[in-house]
């Protein structure tokens, strides 16, 4: 008779992927300053157009400025 022996091998793979963590939280203040920006200069944009609507045109707007800045 004759014996017959079944073998598994098992391979095992070590794969290590490193993330730079400081890169990442670097990124993520950027996008943070970025973002505060953004809305910083559309809160500017809104207010400047919101002066000229009040103060009835562009025109009117920066005479209204450099008189309240020339104190007349």
């Amino acid at each position: 008779m004759t014996a017959t022996t079944n073998t598994i091998a098992k391979t095992r793979t070590n794969t290590k992927t490193s993330v730079d963590t400081r890169a990442e939280v670097s990124r993520g203040a950027m996008i943070s300053i970025n973002t505060a920006g953004a809305v910083i200069g559309l809160w500017s944009l809104a207010s400047l157009v919101g002066g000229m609507v009040a103060a009835g045109g562009p025109f009117a707007l920066a005479k209204a400025w450099f008189s309240a800045v020339a104190g007349m």
